[in-house]
């Protein structure tokens, strides 16, 4: 940093240059860099760089009121480049990278919890589909066995004879039985036997 000042014309200002303080322009050096180290120390070397203002600024105040019964008028501060010692550098971008993994990891952390909750909302949705579709499965079952029923209901009450002459029928067609039917004979007489009698068997 560099740091403008000069010692005001007055007498009193003088007097006060030579009297209150031993070598004002060694002082001046020694408070500066006193303060650009306190100022620093709570900084990021990133947030250093990027606040030169604000630290020029923090620098001249604390300068100009330390200053005040010296007979010193300091000018103005300037502070062109942070270039702090080796091991504090070090120490400085050690703490930067620290910095950026945490955020890295944060990041990561937060992607992978998101891609889980995703995944996880995915299988939901899933289980409740097939949820769904065994639950439509089953009542469009019990709606089929309730329109069979009805019907027989409906169609069957007081004709047991003919329904019990369709079941035969249907063991027959199951069993791949041959039904021969006379010539000349009522398809539904026959039927009727068969309720009734073993049916009459033929070749396969």
């Amino acid at each position: 940093a560099q740091v403008y000042f000069r010692v005001k014309a007055d007498e009193e200002s003088v007097k006060g240059s030579i009297y209150n303080v031993n070598n004002f322009r060694w002082q001046i050096v020694n408070l500066a860099r006193t303060t650009l180290r306190n100022i620093i120390g709570t900084l990021t070397l990133k947030s250093a760089n990027s606040e030169r203002g604000k630290i020029n600024a923090e620098l001249y105040s604390t300068l100009h009121t330390e200053t005040q019964g010296w007979g010193i008028e300091i000018v103005r501060t300037e502070l062109k480049q942070i270039d702090p010692p080796k091991d504090v550098q070090e120490t400085m971008n050690k703490v930067v990278k620290a910095e950026n993994e945490k955020i890295a990891a944060i990041d990561m952390a937060s992607a992978t919890e998101t891609v889980a909750d995703g995944v996880k909302r995915a299988k939901i949705k899933e289980a409740e589909g097939l949820k769904q579709a065994k639950i439509l499965q089953a009542e469009g079952e019990a709606e089929a066995i309730r329109l069979v029923n009805e019907a027989a209901e409906k169609y069957f009450i007081g004709n047991a004879q003919i329904l019990r002459k369709l079941q035969a029928l249907e063991t027959s067609l199951q069993n791949n039985t041959k039904v021969v039917v006379p010539e000349g004979s009522d398809l539904v007489n026959v039927i009727g036997e068969m309720a009734g009698v073993a049916p009459l068997l033929g070749k396969k």
